[in-house]
């Protein structure tokens, strides 16, 4: 029978709140997990992550998004400090749980692979699992031991993926196009298309002989 943390030998009994009740370690203890989502302000869905997440497994309460790209100049991420926030506190009300942050893919975590590294490390310091749906390494993950060696490995090509690239160049172009600028090269005036052109011509002798872009004739005199 356990007991009570006020007990011990030579110590009398008194009433007090009973022992905590003992967690079975035959029973498996359910997965916790705290979803994050994001993607880039141009040509990507943010719903269809959801619903992997959702479907997946993760409670929509649970769930964290943010329309956000890492390659302008924005430090913070909102919902992504408020989803880390959110695991280290599940964690501390249900140790005996296994809480595990549930993202889509590698690539939406970070900027590059020191990035990566580092939350790998503060997974490990309050006792977090880190799982991702897609991408090069699939499934859940312990970020410690030997595994955080493949963590770095695949995080370093992460960083190395043209999809920053891709974003920066989608970025630059919506843009240009906002601004009013198309690609290709600038369009030339064509033939007597501007008042001092056609002027231009009435007033030389080469005109006269060109009726295409000359000045009506002036009344003859009487």
């Amino acid at each position: 029978m356990p007991t009570p943390a006020d007990r011990g030998p030579g110590r009398p009994w008194r009433a007090g709140s009973p022992p905590p009740a003992p967690i079975d370690p035959d029973l498996p203890s359910a997965d916790i997990r705290i979803g994050y989502a994001r993607c880039s302000t141009l040509g990507q869905e943010l719903d269809s992550r959801l619903n992997a997440l959702s479907e997946h497994g993760v409670p929509r309460d649970k769930i964290f998004s943010e329309k956000i790209s890492t390659r302008v100049h924005v430090r913070v991420r909102p919902q992504f400090e408020v989803a880390l926030r959110t695991a280290r506190e599940v964690k501390a009300h249900a140790p005996h749980c296994r809480v595990v942050f549930t993202v889509y893919e590698m690539k939406r975590l970070g900027r590059d692979a020191a990035e990566l590294t580092a939350l790998a490390d503060h997974l490990t310091a309050h006792g977090l699992t880190l799982e991702m749906l897609a991408g090069p390494l699939p499934g859940i993950y312990d970020p410690t031991g030997p595994g955080k060696l493949l963590f770095a490995f695949f995080a370093a090509m992460a960083e190395t993926e043209r999809e920053n690239i891709r974003e920066s160049t989608l970025e630059g172009l919506g843009t240009a196009a906002r601004k009013g600028k198309h690609g290709g090269p600038p369009s030339s005036p064509t033939t007597c298309s501007t008042p001092c052109a056609g002027a231009a011509r009435a007033a030389s002798p080469s005109s006269r002989s060109n009726p295409t872009c000359s000045s009506p004739p002036a009344s003859a005199k009487d």
